[in-house]
């Protein structure tokens, strides 16, 4: 009787509320039996929807994901504002705001599309001096942030039954924080607001159409992430000198010069063995192997 291979590839799982990103995986870790699994971009607490890990040797694939754009579904409520931007905050200021009519919501919404730049909420995982900034803001500390340049392609709104609560439909770049916009949006309308709901949709090819809950969800292979990567696939003897590590030239990979990489390279059976990016000259070099 031979042993199973440890777990290995990419999960799509559908975040349940009220969970942070940290306990997903920490769940999984017990689910899939292995401690090697991380996530690709966090989604707060509050939202739910697609969050991509990586299971066992695929977490080196996760620093591919990273970067992807993401689409969110989520609900603005005006007229409230939280010292967090969404409705896990406490109340902070109450605005005594008329409804605005649609083309009013749409003209607030169009300075906030395109490339922008975003200043981070306080309650954020980002570093300032070595301390996290939801770690400054428990202790009850302001500090100033960089605005940071992020892009939005879309950010649609549409009316709810209460005047007071819009759909948010938005397209946007990694980094870019939702509940700013919404709280963003209060301000340009002359109060304030904040994020009522948010459902991520999309973290770049990945859907929540393959989304499943923790408990049921499968692993896929590596080799999906050249649903991210441009994929070339390579003949045996390219593919052991591949299996080595080693450092080959673009001809041998079989790219043009005019491709920049990085590359999912592929066996003949459509097994991921590395993933290589451009090196020296006409050189390329593998970021990970993964073929054992």
């Amino acid at each position: 009787m031979t042993d199973e291979p440890p777990p290995d590839g990419l999960a799509i799982i559908d975040k349940p509320g009220e969970w942070t990103s940290h306990d997903v995986v920490a769940k999984c870790r017990g689910i899939f039996g292995t401690r090697k699994v991380g996530h690709a971009g966090t989604l707060d607490p509050m939202a739910t929807g697609v969050l991509v890990l990586g299971v066992g040797r695929s977490t080196k694939l996760l620093t591919f994901l990273s970067g992807l754009s993401k689409t969110y579904e989520g609900t603005v409520r005006l007229g409230v504002e939280t010292d967090s931007l969404d409705a896990d905050g406490e109340v902070t200021a109450t605005h005594d705001m008329a409804p605005p009519t649609a083309s009013e919501v749409a003209a607030a919404a169009a300075p906030l599309t395109g490339d922008i730049l975003q200043v981070p909420p306080m309650v954020s995982a980002i570093k300032v001096d070595g301390k996290r900034l939801h770690q400054l803001a428990r202790e009850g500390k302001q500090v100033h942030r960089d605005p940071r340049p992020v892009t939005v392609s879309r950010f649609d709104l549409s009316p709810t039954d209460d005047p007071m609560v819009w759909n948010a439909s938005v397209e946007c770049s990694s980094g870019t924080y939702v509940r700013v916009l919404a709280a963003d949006l209060g301000a340009r309308l002359g109060g304030g607001a904040h994020l009522a709901a948010l459902r991520r949709t999309s973290v770049g090819p990945f859907s929540i159409s393959e989304a499943e809950p923790m408990g049921t969800a499968g692993i896929h292979p590596p080799s999906e992430i050249s649903r991210v990567l441009e994929a070339v696939t390579v003949d045996d003897t390219t593919e052991a000198v591949v299996r080595n590590g080693r450092v080959i030239s673009r001809g041998e990979l079989g790219v043009t010069d005019d491709s920049s990489g990085p590359w999912a390279v592929l066996g003949g059976t459509g097994v991921l063995l590395a993933v290589y990016q451009a090196h020296r000259g006409d050189t390329v070099k593998p970021a990970v192997v993964l073929a054992p």
